[in-house]
């Protein structure tokens, strides 16, 4: 994984910068995991030593690699407990870590990466499928030096969307899925019936692209 051995290729890798914790949040289809990689992949043409942190049990598109919904990937190291990758992460300058709600110990983990001057990129969903917080994930909002919210598009009536919306009818908070079973929804659709608006054709299990629909 040339992620965790940049050091080894480019021995001018500076060892040490300033430590801080950037968030990323947004609903699923946002382009979280896209922002991410965007920025792990700046420092790493910096010839900063980079770690990237998958959650081990989403497994939808790589077992190993990190990917978006659009098949884009990094190599990335599988953990379902950010401490079991501490050795690894206390290698590198520049820590991504991808799925941030599902990690128990992402707070105390990121602040003392953070603290050991390291960059902390998280990504994350802020809210859960019933727009309550998703587990500690906002206790990093007043530690992080950076945070923003990305929107996406509703997937019902192409607005702006904040939320993500179960389309099944399981109750417990972690449930991996993609558009099969999630959409990105506005306020007013969240509330709503799921629809598709007339003439969108939706396949579920569809990679999504970009600018498919344009002829230049």
């Amino acid at each position: 994984m040339d992620c965790l051995n940049i050091p080894m290729i480019l021995p001018n890798s500076p060892r040490k910068i300033r430590g801080q914790i950037q968030v990323i949040f947004g609903p699923m289809f946002s382009g979280k995991s896209t922002e991410l990689m965007r920025r792990v992949r700046r420092f790493q043409i910096a010839q900063y030593c980079c770690l990237v942190i998958k959650y081990a049990k989403d497994t939808r598109y790589s077992d190993k690699g990190m990917s978006t919904h659009d098949r884009n990937t990094m190599d990335a190291v599988p953990a379902t407990c950010l401490r079991d990758v501490r050795p690894v992460a206390l290698e590198a300058c520049v820590i991504g870590i991808d799925e941030g709600q599902f990690f128990p110990d992402i707070v105390e983990f990121s602040e003392e990466m953070a603290n050991l001057g390291k960059t902390v990129i998280v990504a994350a969903l802020d809210g859960t499928f019933q727009r309550k917080p998703f587990g500690s994930i906002l206790n990093l909002v007043p530690l992080a030096e950076s945070v923003v919210k990305l929107n996406a598009v509703c997937m019902q009536c192409f607005k702006e969307a904040a939320y993500t919306k179960r389309l099944g009818t399981e109750k417990e908070v972690e449930v991996i899925g993609g558009a099969d079973k999630y959409h990105a929804v506005c306020r007013a659709c969240y509330g709503g019936a799921p629809h598709t608006m007339t003439g969108k054709q939706v396949d579920h299990y569809a990679p999504r692209r970009l600018l498919t629909s344009l002829h230049i």
